[in-house]
Parts: structure tokens; C-alpha cells; sequence
């Protein structure tokens, strides 16, 4: 049978409405006393009920998370950052994968409405504006990463993408490398574009030249899309001695298919990745990446949201800081050298 609030008074000697309150941490009850009996409820297992807090509060204690591909290992990791704070908190995550299509988004947010979700964090770079309209008509608060729509979000958190592209560029460049390529991603939007204008920018400061036959982009930002983007670089007919991807998995198939083709990394092609998702520390050689704060990132989107939450329906929330814009750093691995003579 579950321990209650009474079984957990009666041990500790007081009314309910005392280990209530300091279950709850109210001013009204000494921090000796909050302790002893905080101390008491954890050993006898109580667990507070949270369809009683819903009643009483007029909140679920659910927050939606809207990423745009489950097995996205970049996602898992921020997704990972925002349920450790939210857990903290006493909230539990409602998580959907929007696969990128609006009819999917727009069941998404249907559902989420229904489940009386409390605040949304949506981490799909193409997630519409238009959806996410359909969730603060109702008084439900949004907080995006990412987002290529975040301007028409109020709440916010980025990622430095410009800057971590010309932190990746310039170590290639530092390196030796004069031709250099770019591996892209249309469908990522502002992230694409981000990282494409820090490579061309970090070039341009470096007074090189970007061959245009040397930036490619794909619809497909996997390990397989890795494969296929490298057959445009190997056929040109002066091939770059180096290549920056979008993300660590097109680098990870870009990696596969040079050693299938008998091309050495880095050798005699340099490859490097973005986003330092766990499998790049494992990649034969070790890829060189870019690490964003992923987990920082989700718990601080998710601090972002638990703070608008915290504030009444008619609180100013001019207060809150509504673009948070993070940076990561550069981690240098054994997938990137100096190029050969012979290249």
C-alpha cells in the first residue's frame, strides 16, 4: 500500500497539513523542521501524487518535447539535458518526433493539447510557427533550440553555429589545407546556412577561395547521406584535401566511403564533423568535431520554460532573457592532419 501524507504525520509526530507544507517547501514551517520531516517521508518512500498536485494546481506537471527525429543522436543528448532538470522539478516529458511533416505536426500539437501539457520545448529546426501559434492561443508557453523560425518565437536558445563552423575552418586552414570542401544539409535551414556562412566566411578571412564544385548539400543528413555526398567530391577532377560536415554522421559516412575507396584519413583527406555526438570519439580514426553543450543546451531551454511557468497569467515576463545564444568547442581528434605533399 502507498505510504500517504497521514502515515508520514503520524511518524513524524505532526498534523498533515505540516509535512504538506514542508513537502512543498513553505516559509511557514522552520528548515529544521522541513528537513526532518523531508527526511522522514524519503525513508518511509513516500511518493507525492501527482494527480492530487494536478488537481490542486490546475497543471499537469508535463512538458511537451517536440524533436524532429527520435533516433537523432544529437537530439537524444539535448533531450537528455532538458529531463534531468524537468525531473529535478518534478515534472515528467511527453516526447514526439515530428519527422519533419506537417501533418504529423499538426497531430502532435492536437495531442499534446489534449494531454494538457504545460509548456512545450521544441527542438525541431523546421517546426512551423504556425503550430507552434496553435499552442500559445491557448496559454501554453514555447521555448525553441535551434529553431529556423525563432524569430517569430518569442523564447529562444541557440547554438553559436556560425562561429563553431569558422572554429572547424580555421584549424583545417591552420593546418595547411587551400582547398577545402563543404558537406551540407538543405533541410536544417538557418543551421545549414549558419554553418556554411562561418566555412565561407573563415575561408574569405583567410584570403582563399571557395570553389563552388566544392560545397555540396544533401537532404539526407545521415551516415548513408554521408556516402553519397563524398561521390561528388571524389569525382571532381581536383579533389579538396579536406572536408567539413554538417554533422558528425555525414563525417562518419563520409569517413566509411573513403575507406572504401581505398583513400586514407586523414592522409590524405582531412574530415571533420559537428555536434560531438558519442559515436565520433569511436570512429576509425577518432573524428575531429565540433562539441555544442547539448545537454547545457536542454537544460538551459528547459530553465528558460520552467521560469516562464513560474510566472502568473498576467506577470510581466520582461524579465526572463529571451535569446540565450550558447557556444561550444573545438575537439581535435585523429581524423584531421596536414595535407600530403602529394595531395
Amino acid at each position: 500500500m502507498a505510504v500517504t501524507i497521514k502515515d508520514v504525520a503520524k511518524e513524524a509526530g505532526v498534523v498533515h497539513t505540516t509535512v504538506s507544507r514542508a513537502l512543498s517547501g513553505s516559509p511557514l514551517i522552520s528548515l529544521e523542521t522541513t528537513e526532518r520531516i523531508r527526511r522522514i517521508a524519503a525513508e518511509m518512500g513516500y511518493r507525492p501524487s501527482v494527480a492530487a498536485r494536478s488537481l490542486k494546481t490546475n497543471r499537469s506537471q508535463v512538458l511537451g518535447v517536440i524533436v524532429s527525429n527520435i533516433n537523432d543522436p544529437y537530439f537524444s543528448n539535448v533531450v537528455q539535458g532538458i529531463e534531468n532538470l524537468a525531473q529535478e522539478s518534478g515534472y515528467s516529458l511527453f516526447i514526439a518526433a515530428s519527422q519533419r511533416d506537417p501533418a504529423r505536426e499538426l497531430s502532435i500539437v492536437q495531442t499534446m493539447m489534449e494531454h494538457r501539457v504545460d509548456g512545450v520545448i521544441i527542438c525541431s529546426s523546421s517546426f512551423s510557427a504556425k503550430q507552434g501559434r496553435n499552442f500559445t492561443d491557448y496559454g501554453v508557453p514555447i521555448v525553441v533550440i535551434n529553431n529556423q523560425a525563432a524569430e517569430e518565437y518569442r523564447y529562444s536558445i541557440y547554438h553559436d553555429d556560425l562561429d563553431g563552423s569558422r572554429q572547424v575552418t580555421r584549424h583545417l586552414i591552420e593546418l595547411g589545407h587551400r582547398r577545402i570542401g563543404y558537406l551540407g544539409y538543405t533541410p536544417s535551414g538557418r543551421t545549414n546556412l549558419d554553418r556554411l556562412t562561418g566555412f565561407r566566411y573563415e575561408m574569405e578571412a583567410a584570403g582563399l577561395t571557395v570553389d563552388p564544385a566544392c560545397v555540396h548539400e544533401l537532404t539526407d543528413d545521415g551516415a548513408f547521406g554521408g556516402l553519397t555526398g563524398l561521390e561528388h567530391f571524389l569525382q571532381l577532377a581536383e579533389r579538396p584535401t579536406a572536408l567539413v560536415c554538417y554533422n558528425d554522421m555525414l563525417a562518419i559516412g563520409v569517413i566509411r566511403g573513403l575507406q572504401q575507396a581505398g583513400i586514407r584519413v586523414p592522409q590524405e583527406i582531412s574530415v571533420a564533423g559537428f555536434d560531438n555526438i558519442t559515436f565520433s570519439a569511436f570512429t576509425n580514426p577518432p573524428l575531429t568535431t565540433f562539441d555544442q553543450p547539448k545537454h547545457f543546451i536542454g537544460a538551459e531551454a528547459t530553465r528558460l520554460l520552467l521560469g516562464l511557468l513560474s510566472k502568473t497569467p498576467t506577470a510581466e515576463t520582461h524579465g526572463l532573457e529571451n535569446v540565450r545564444i550558447l557556444k561550444g568547442k573545438l575537439l581535435v581528434r585523429e581524423s584531421t592532419a596536414a595535407p600530403s605533399t602529394s595531395s
